[in-house]
């Protein structure tokens, strides 16, 4: 048998009868596979559709790392220490630290350096802000006439109408 042109003998989801599979074993066309397709899980009682089975590993991976949110959550509410909880816990107890730090003037350590310099001057911090727009001079004389018009806010009451502004 010579075949000149491409001919399909057979497609994917036919039947194969016996002289087409006889055809492919002369042609040396293997491997020749058949087997079953899954339409229904059935488990504990239950009956799913076969896509519940197409898992991908972003799938996977998502459900781990939701798993593993819900564990740091839970550990971090009970007190409980967990390798899930540890990373926020040591940022609970640097921020701890760093707030005793910043109201401390006899005592700082490297890293709180910044964050005391940010609280004693935010404007060095702050950036440059372009990409105004242009208005030039008229922008600046409406900023300090702003400025001017600034009215004292009213004084703060209290809840439970004491008034004296000290403590319960």
């Amino acid at each position: 048998i010579e075949m000149t042109t491409d001919t399909p003998l057979i497609s994917a989801g036919d039947k194969v009868t016996a002289s087409q599979a006889a055809l492919l074993q002369k042609l040396n066309i293997e491997p020749f596979t058949y087997g079953m397709t899954l339409k229904k899980v059935y488990d504990s009682g239950s009956l799913f559709d076969a896509k519940v089975l197409d898992i991908t590993d972003e799938v996977l991976t998502a459900k781990f790392i939701a798993a593993l949110n819900t564990i740091s959550k839970l550990s971090l509410a009970l007190n409980i220490p967990t390798e899930a909880s540890v990373t926020h816990s040591v940022a609970n107890a640097f921020k701890a630290i760093l707030a005793v730090t910043v109201e401390l003037e006899n005592y700082t350590f490297d890293k709180a350096e910044i964050y005391k310099a940010y609280l004693a001057d935010p404007s060095a911090f702050a950036g440059s802000g372009g990409g105004g727009g242009g208005g030039g001079e008229a922008a600046v004389e409406e900023v300090a006439a702003a400025e001017e018009e600034v009215e004292e806010a009213p004084p703060a009451v209290d809840m439970f109408g004491g008034g004296d502004g000290g403590d319960y």
